[in-house]
């Protein structure tokens, strides 16, 4: 077992995980700015959109907890390089894919890959760095993985200015190989051999739950809330995670460990971390066609417009961990989320008139309040884990932060197509015509490019601000409501207890012996 006082090489080492969780963070953020281009040229709707994005995202979510197991088993570092391996063959897929369900296929494909690298990467961090500095390697790790969000658009929205879509999923390819690299090179070996077998079924309950909840929330504002296939999807979800649930909990040695939700600190970190990747996957679905379509910004300036957002979040990773040093991690998280609430809600003042200016300033607070909100949930949520449950720890909290982010894609962007559809003005157009122009804000504008109609043009802008603007108004409920539960619910110290919940410290004391 590698620890932080024998390696000397830990910061190298997590140089390592950070060009593995760079890669990640460039390839969510490019797919994003990519989305509006991909639906000219291959015809998507909002709802293949949003399968675009949740592919990624579904199989990712479903596949962490098996793939935290699998390294503790036989080796992270191991199963990093494996999945950074997959994530780089589904790039390949991607770059060469001709049509809407062969981007679905490669991004499922990126999302196993994916999968292996992320609940790893942050699995490795108790076991190198002990707890006075595992504050500031969760800190870097976390903003590696930000990085890609103003680094993937800018240089996607450069390849996509001078090459075809497919130029962002082949940049990945270089990405990929230099992680694995760097894995190879800089990283130690690290595992538990005594960690549970992989749960099959488990995995397989895990993997048609989720998919069923998101299929059925993608596909509601198209057939109803009501219809037959819709309801039947949900109510599937429900039971085959409930299914999960009971399953695990009745095993001798679990895939997911409910003892690890039975603590206080693991729980509430973990849900707040997850609330606010809900709320910032949703956002940065509806925002990448506000800035091209309405605002008529290409995808470099896209990605550039974005960077007000990386600003924030740069300030509030150096800020955090002082916060959290003289105030303590509940309120860091709590004022976090405030902030946040507050982004939300003043980005849902935006209209059609507005200007990027104004756009720039709430994104700058979002980027505040993500950073002060997340870094302290997850170096919370790590530091209850005891070291020979850091792979299945981690990877539950990163199950559940990504169940988070596919549903907030899926909410919140089937709330947006729903408001969309309702407000946009389709008077005189031809059935047909009017069908493709409700089915998102680029088909609406190519639609009347074509019919030369300034008037629906003018009409889908609106009716995408309005759209967009209840989204964040959602999102800024969302980040108020988990204010309230973290500073209610998160404990005031890392090692506070609640009767009855696992002694996670002296588990930790058994780990290091």
């Amino acid at each position: 077992m590698v620890t932080a006082t024998t390696d000397t090489r830990r910061w190298w080492a997590l140089g390592a995980l950070v060009a593995s969780m760079l890669t990640l963070g460039f390839d969510m953020t490019i797919l994003n700015v990519a989305l509006p281009t991909m639906a000219a040229d291959l015809g998507a709707t909002t709802g293949q959109q949003q399968w675009m994005a949740d592919a990624y995202v579904v199989v990712f979510a479903a596949l962490m907890l098996p793939a935290g197991l699998l390294g503790d088993r036989f080796g992270r570092r191991r199963m990093l390089i494996t999945g950074m391996g997959i994530f780089l063959a589904g790039s390949l897929v991607g770059a060469l894919a001709g049509d809407v369900n062969a981007v679905v296929a490669a991004r499922a494909v990126m999302g196993v890959g994916a999968a292996l690298v992320t609940p790893l990467s942050l699995s490795v961090l108790p076991t190198l760095f002990g707890p006075e500095e595992r504050t500031k390697a969760v800190g870097i790790a976390s903003a590696a993985s930000a990085l890609g969000l103003p680094l993937g658009p800018i240089i996607g929205g450069w390849l996509l200015n001078h090459f075809w879509w497919g130029s962002v999923f082949l940049i990945n390819v270089p990405m990929a190989a230099i992680g694995i690299a760097a894995c190879l090179f800089l990283l130690p070996e690290t595992k538990d051999p005594a960690s549970p077998a992989v749960d099959t079924v488990s995995t397989a309950l895990a993997a048609t739950g989720l998919g069923a909840l998101v299929y059925g929330i993608i596909e509601a504002p198209t057939r109803g809330w009501g219809d037959p296939l819709v309801l039947g999807t949900l109510g599937a979800a429900v039971l085959l995670i409930a299914a999960l649930v009971v399953r695990e909990r009745r095993v001798e040695r679990p895939m997911l460990d409910m003892k690890l939700l039975a603590h206080r600190g693991f729980l509430f970190n973990t849900v707040a971390a997850t609330l606010v990747t809900f709320i910032l996957t949703g956002l940065l679905f509806v925002l990448p066609p506000y800035l091209q379509a309405v605002l008529g910004h290409d995808a470099l300036e896209t990605g550039v417009r974005l960077l007000p957002m990386m600003g924030g979040l740069l300030v509030a990773s150096r800020l955090a961990p002082k916060v959290v040093a003289r105030f303590g991690a509940r309120a860091a998280v709590s004022a976090g989320l405030v902030v946040l609430a507050f982004a939300g809600f003043l980005g849902s003042r935006t209209t059609v008139d507005s200007g990027y200016g104004f756009v720039a300033l709430w994104l700058t607070i979002t980027g505040l309040g993500f950073g002060l909100s997340l870094i302290p949930a997850m170096n919370g949520g790590l530091s209850a884990l005891p070291r020979d449950r850091a792979g299945s720890g981690s990877g539950l909290l990163m199950t559940l932060r990504q169940v988070g982010g596919a549903i907030g894609i899926a909410l919140l962007g089937s709330l947006l197509a729903d408001a969309f559809r309702d407000r946009l003005d389709v008077t005189g157009l031809p059935a047909g015509a009017a069908d493709t122009a409700g089915e998102s804000v680029v088909a609406a504008h190519l639609v009347a490019e074509r019919a030369g109609s300034a008037e629906l043009a003018a009409s889908a802008n609106s009716a995408y601000v309005h759209g967009m603007g209840i989204v964040l108004l959602v999102c800024g409920i969302a980040a108020l409501v988990s204010a309230l539960l973290a500073a209610a619910f998160l404990p005031g110290t890392p090692d506070a207890e609640e009767p009855g919940a696992p002694d996670m410290a002296a588990e930790r004391a058994d780990a290091r012996q």
